[in-house]
This record gives structure tokens, C-alpha cells and sequence, in this order.
């Protein structure tokens, strides 16, 4: 027997037509790439989407088709996004920093017939124009009076919609149908595609919005510093809408003044963004002794946490930290690093030292750990294996059935990172799988060597790589990327660690670099790093 209940699929354009239904006047605030403030409201978005979607029409576009976009955070931008899902199309959403040559690549593989930029990725895409088989259309993020010239023959995208219909037929297709595709770079050879459902990212929007996750509502002014082209924007073009609350959109200014400007003006309770974001703005709010008087709470995630950043924003800014991790593969929201009931009145050591690791998973995810057979570890928060995770807006496989089966019999996906799990299920990621050192048949932890060094107020940015050891296989070799006025000495690094890790673990050597390189979701590139080392001699050795 089936309950007597209402067929309601669950597709993407009911968020942005429930934000047009109940909070049609909010305000949706754009700092455009020309550098001025564009103020909209989910109305205007929603008209936008319904005229987007009929521009898409006429150009032939239906079910199916996949729709790029090289953009930064816009409301023109996320007008494009329920415009293309709405009729069923695919929104692939491109990382401008990758190489050309790879952004042809993955353009090409997902046969992508509309490209929609900002104009500051002109010059990205003229260089590899001839590269781009299936694209038909070019549209370019501008009005008239903001059209640059270009070689693409494309068209500006207010002209493109005006005076389209603010009418079109949308969700009139399954719930599983596909809405979304989005590139991961973390895995070896070409970029693998993972296509997010109407469902699937209902779902996860459901999830996001659970107190113990994103927990925002419509009260809250939210700026997503996080590029829409990061899956998903971490889930919260959707969230918002789902809510009502206020967005602000920072466009390609993510220098800390930039930031502050916003926070502070637009009265921005909740933000989400890397690391390297929150470095910048604590460097401006520390040279101006500013404060943030309107901001609530942060989520942290993509690469780990640093705890001066961490101690920062609670102990001198009053500011929560909701410490995340997720993959493009997760949609993203794997783990948050809210306090469970136990900790709520721990002093704040103890919740710091917990908000340090990546947390727990939301109802939705299940995680658990197993060895290189696939057994399942014990849950002790000292064990490590490999992470595995499975739910309700995991990928299943990869776009045309790349990377073969992913899935282990259980039906969980390995996300190759190496991880702990507690009793309560608090995760602690120890390594990806691939960057893992391996010294004398024993596992060292490259990430918390180089969360303790950056903790130096003379560091910038650390990395730790294995390199050859003719007895012990590898030894560490810790990379720094020094502050540029005050660079440390290789002493004042090792003595941030001596302490706190295991002896056996201190690095055989540092080495300084003007930067460290990062991958295009600003993840440090350790492949870069083994490379550039690969012949590095140990005085050990």
C-alpha cells in the first residue's frame, strides 16, 4: 500500500519560484565586474531566469543541452542558472582558473552549445575559440554600453533577454532528470564530470538548510564569497532562495578591503568561502583595527582550517566558525564542524581543538572508513583509513561513465582522502590518499604539518611533500612560502612544531619559495610541488 499523498517532483525552479511567491521584494545585491553596485530582488531574478529560458528556446536549446558558463558571482548569473534548469537544460558552470587549454577540454567533452561569460574571461576564451566545436552561441555578461569588443561574435546578454517573455514552462520533466555539471579537479588524468539532479540538489538544499549545517534563514544577509563555479557555490545560490534571504554577490573583488566594504555596508550575517580569503581579511581588519560588527558566522572549507584563523574570528571578531568539508562529488556538504551537545559548555580549547577537525555529516551523508580491502575501521578518532561516504546527493559514477564504477558494494564512494571517525562520528581528514608520506612503512600527515606551520606569524602558506629516503622510502620536506616582510628562519618553522607532532614526523628540511603553487580551486597544487622536488637531496639522506 502507497501513501495518498501529492506528486510534487522535486526540480530546481521551485526555489526560485517560492523566493518569487513569498519574498519577491529582497534584496539581491552585485558588485558588477565594472566595479559598481547593481541592487535586484529575487523577482527581478526570477523574471530574468523566465526570460533567460526563452532566449535559450529560440536558440534552439532544450532538454538535455548543456549550457556553460565562465562567471563570477552575479544576479545575472544565477538568472542563468534557473533559467537553463528550468527547461531541463544542463548549467555547467567552467573554472576560469584552469588552463585554456583544459577549460577547451572540458567544453568539448560536455558538448556544450551556449557559452555564457564575463568579460574579464574574454581573453580566455578568443585564445581557444577555433579550440570549441560545439559552441553556437556566445553571450557575454553586459548591456550595450558595457559590450567589449570580441572575435567570438557574441551578443550581451541584456540584449539577449530583452523584451523575452517572462513566461515559460518550467519543470514539466522527472525529478531525476539532470540540472547540473560541474568538473572535478581532484582526480588523476582529465577532469571527470559529475552531474547533479533536480532532486539530488533539492535534496542537498534540504540538508544545507538544517540547523546544524548552514542553518541560514530569511532574517540573514548572506554573501557567498565562494564562485558559483565551485560546486555549486557550496549549495548556496539554492539555499538562499529556499529562504529568502538576502544575497550579496562580490563579483571578482575578493581582496580583504573589497570584502570588508560588503560586510560591513550590506550588513552581512553569514558568509562562506577558502582559507585564503579569510587570510586577506584578517590582514586588513588587523593593519586598520577594524571589527565585524554585523557578522554572525562563517563557514570555512576547501582546503583545512588554520587555527589562527579560527581563534581569530571567535576570540577577536565574536564571529562563528563552521569548519566544512565536501567535493564536488558530495555537492559539496559532506561534514560541519558544529559542536555536538557534549561540548556546548566546554571551555574554548576544547571546542576549538573540535572545530579543528571537519565535523560531523548532517542527516543525508553516512560516512565510515575502511582499510585498503575495503574493511570497515573502528570508530575512535585514532584509526585512519580511507574515507568513504554515501547519501542522498552523492555521485554515483562520473558524466559519459568516466573513471568506470566508483561505487564499493556497499554502495559508497571513495572520496581518497584519509580520514579518522570518532564515536559520534567526528571526522578528521589526515591526508589525501595521493599526498599522504609514507616513512618507514608508517603514514605522516602532510595536512597537520602544515596546518601547525602556517600558525607562525611569519609564514604565508606551508605545504609538506614526501621526497626520497634511501632508508626510510620518503621523509618530509616542508615547503614555506615566508610573509614579505618579516621572513622566518628554517629554525623558527621547526621550533612552531617541535611539540606538537610526533618527533619521528618533525621535517628533514624546509625550504622558502617566493609562492606556493595553487591548483585552480585554490587548493595548494602539491602535484606541482613533488615535480619541482623530485630531485631534491636530503642532508638526511
Amino acid at each position: 500500500m502507497k501513501g495518498i499523498m501529492q506528486s510534487w517532483p522535486l526540480t530546481v525552479n521551485k526555489l526560485i519560484e517560492h523566493a518569487n511567491h513569498v519574498n519577491p521584494t529582497r534584496e539581491i545585491v552585485t558588485r558588477r565586474v565594472e566595479g559598481h553596485i547593481e541592487r535586484t530582488t529575487y523577482r527581478d531574478i526570477y523574471i530574468m531566469a523566465k526570460q533567460v529560458s526563452n532566449a535559450l528556446i529560440d536558440d534552439g536549446i532544450g532538454l538535455g543541452d548543456r549550457i556553460a558558463t565562465l562567471a563570477w558571482n552575479s544576479e545575472r548569473h544565477m538568472a542563468t542558472w534557473y533559467g537553463a534548469m528550468g527547461i531541463g537544460a544542463i548549467l555547467h558552470t567552467v573554472n576560469p582558473r584552469l588552463h585554456p587549454d583544459h577549460i577547451a577540454w572540458i567544453v568539448n567533452h560536455a558538448e556544450d552549445k551556449v557559452l555564457i561569460l564575463d568579460k574579464t574571461f574574454l581573453p580566455i576564451i578568443e585564445s581557444i575559440r577555433e579550440k570549441l566545436t560545439s559552441v553556437k552561441r556566445f553571450v557575454i555578461y553586459a548591456d550595450d554600453d558595457t559590450m567589449p569588443d570580441n572575435t567570438l561574435g557574441a551578443v550581451a546578454f541584456d540584449t539577449w533577454v530583452r523584451a523575452r517573455p517572462a513566461e515559460a514552462r518550467w519543470g514539466d520533466f522527472p525529478e531525476d532528470t539532470a540540472c547540473g555539471l560541474c568538473y572535478t579537479s581532484g582526480t588523476t588524468g582529465n577532469p571527470k564530470g559529475v552531474v547533479y539532479s533536480h532532486r539530488s540538489n533539492l535534496l542537498h538544499t534540504f540538508i544545507a538548510l538544517n540547523k546544524d549545517a548552514l542553518g541560514i534563514g530569511t532574517q540573514d544577509s548572506v554573501m557567498p564569497v565562494v564562485p558559483m563555479f565551485h560546486a555549486n557555490a557550496w549549495g548556496l545560490a539554492f539555499a538562499c532562495p529556499a529562504v529568502g534571504s538576502k544575497i550579496v554577490m562580490p563579483g571578482a573583488q575578493m581582496d580583504g578591503a573589497s570584502i570588508y566594504e560588503l560586510l560591513t555596508v550590506e550588513k552581512v550575517s553569514f558568509t562562506a568561502a577558502v582559507p585564503t580569503v579569510w587570510l586577506m581579511l584578517m590582514t586588513h581588519l588587523q593593519e586598520n583595527d577594524l571589527k565585524l560588527p554585523h557578522l554572525n558566522k562563517v563557514v570555512i572549507g576547501g582546503s583545512a582550517l588554520p587555527e589562527r584563523i579560527l581563534r581569530a574570528f571567535e576570540e577577536d571578531y565574536d564571529v562563528e566558525v563552521i569548519h566544512a568539508w565536501g567535493m564536488t562529488e558530495t555537492s559539496p556538504l559532506g561534514t560541519l564542524g558544529t559542536l555536538p551537545a557534549d561540548l556546548a559548555e566546554a571551555d574554548l580549547d576544547q571546542r576549538i581543538q573540535h572545530k579543528l577537525k571537519q565535523g560531523r555529516p548532517p542527516f543525508g551523508v553516512e560516512l565510515r572508513i575502511a582499510d585498503d580491502e575495503g574493511q570497515t575501521l573502528q570508530h575512535d578518532g585514532k584509526v585512519s583509513g580511507r574515507l568513504l561516504v554515501r547519501g542522498a546527493a552523492i555521485a554515483a559514477g562520473y558524466f559519459r561513465g568516466d573513471g568506470g564504477d566508483v561505487l564499493d558494494g556497499r554502495g559508497f564512494f571513495d572520496t581518497g582522502d584519509v580520514a579518522t571517525l570518532d564515536e559520534q562520528c567526528t571526522m578528521q581528514i589526515t591526508d589525501r590518499a595521493k599526498d599522504v608520506i609514507k616513512s618507514g612503512g608508517e603514514w605522516i600527515s602532510s595536512i597537520e604539518i602544515e596546518n601547525i606551520a602556517v600558525g607562525h606569524p611569519k609564514v604565508a602558506n606551508a605545504a609538506a611533500i614526501g621526497v626520497y629516503h634511501p632508508k626510510w622510502d620518503e621523509r618530509p620536506l616542508l615547503i614555506i612560502e615566508p610573509v614579505k616582510d618579516e621572513p622566518p628562519t628554517r629554525e623558527d618553522v621547526l621550533a612552531e612544531l617541535e611539540g606538537k607532532i610526533a618527533k619521528w614526523w618533525t621535517p628533514d628540511d624546509v625550504v622558502f619559495v617566493d609562492a606556493i603553487p595553487l591548483g585552480a580551486t585554490g587548493k595548494i597544487n602539491k602535484l606541482a610541488l613533488r615535480e619541482q622536488f623530485k630531485d631534491y637531496k636530503l642532508s638526511t639522506a
